[in-house]
């Protein structure tokens, strides 16, 4: 696997190694010995996602869930492509507030690693687009929180219209960076 670290110390980009023939392909998405070898992932899975976003320009995000039930993720294309957003919410960070950025699609098979304290999102680039990911913590409506994904704070450069994006009710009222509670510190294991 190739391994290929972002600006923001802990992100990393993780694209499997493809075996291909007349057939199709193979590979392994996942497995933990080597994620700990090559990656310094050593961190537990208990849960999987599947999402669908049937239209371009559907925008995710930035989710994210707070201690106790912090969640890693471990994010991968199934069909289509994403942009996907990260951005740094430990307070104390030398990065707090910084967003990096990846595409990830089926056919550049890159996965992407968020650690607690990151808010994540995603916008989709193309129909009918499917993301599975991985996480480290099961699902907490209690413990479920969300970041303004046009807060102009973090300038993310979004590769959609703001008036053209597809959003659900919940992630238009998430709170700006500077109104964001300090869930996470730098430096923290949780």
């Amino acid at each position: 696997m190739e391994v290929r670290r972002l600006e923001i110390e802990g992100v990393l980009v993780i694209t499997p190694k493809q075996f291909s023939d007349g057939r199709g392909f193979f590979a392994e998405t996942y497995n933990k010995e080597r994620l700990a070898a090559e990656a310094g992932i050593t961190e537990d899975f208990v849960q999987d996602n599947h999402s669908l976003s049937r239209q371009a320009g559907t925008l995710r995000g930035m989710h994210f869930q707070i201690p106790p039930r912090a969640q890693d993720k471990l994010v991968r294309v199934l069909r289509g492509s994403i942009l996907d957003v990260v951005v740094d919410i430990r307070a104390g960070s030398p990065t707090y507030g910084r967003w990096v950025s990846a595409i990830l699609s089926a056919e550049n098979f890159a996965q992407i690693w968020i650690p607690k304290g990151f808010a994540h999102g995603l916008v989709t680039l193309e129909p009918d687009t499917e993301i599975a990911y991985k996480t480290t913590d099961t699902y907490s409506a209690e413990h479920d929180r969300g970041l303004a994904w046009n807060d102009p704070a973090l300038g993310i450069d979004w590769p959609v219209d703001a008036d053209g994006v597809i959003l659900s009710d919940r992630d238009r009222k998430h709170p700006r960076l500077a109104e964001l509670e300090a869930y996470f510190s730098y430096g923290d294991s949780d």
